[in-house]
C-alpha cells in the first residue's frame, strides 16, 4: 500500500530553515507528481508546493515562492521541501501527498 512518511520538523526561530523529507513507497515514484501541503490550526489545508515526476516543473503560492523549494530524489523515492526564511505565520502541520494518499504530518513551528 502507498506509505508517505514525513520527517524533518520541528521548533526554529524566524528567519531560520528547515528542511523536510517525505519517503515514498508503495507506488511508482518517479512517474507521479508530489506535493507539500500544510494546515494550520483552525485553518484549511492548502498546497504549498509541488513538483512534477520528472522534477522539472515545481508550483508555489505567492505565500511561499521565494523561501520554499521543492525538490526531489527518483532514485530514493523522496520528496523534500527547504524552508528558508520562515515566519511565525508558516506554523502549520505539514503533509505529503501522492496519489490520492497523505502522509502523517510533521509539525513545523516558528517562534522565537
Amino acid at each position: 500500500q502507498v506509505q508517505l512518511v514525513e520527517s524533518g520538523g520541528g521548533l526554529v526561530q524566524p528567519g531560520g530553515s528547515l528542511r523536510l523529507s517525505c519517503a515514498a513507497s508503495g507506488f511508482t515514484f518517479c512517474s507521479h507528481t508530489m506535493s507539500w501541503y500544510r494546515q494550520a490550526a483552525g485553518k484549511e489545508r492548502e498546497l504549498v508546493a509541488s513538483i512534477s515526476s520528472a522534477g522539472g516543473s515545481t508550483n508555489y503560492p505567492d505565500s511561499v515562492k521565494g523561501r520554499f523549494t521543492i525538490s526531489r530524489d527518483n532514485a530514493k523515492n523522496t520528496v523534500y521541501l527547504q524552508m528558508s526564511s520562515l515566519k511565525t505565520e508558516d506554523t502549520a502541520v505539514y503533509y505529503c501527498h501522492a496519489v490520492g494518499s497523505w502522509g502523517q504530518g510533521t509539525q513545523v513551528t516558528v517562534s522565537s
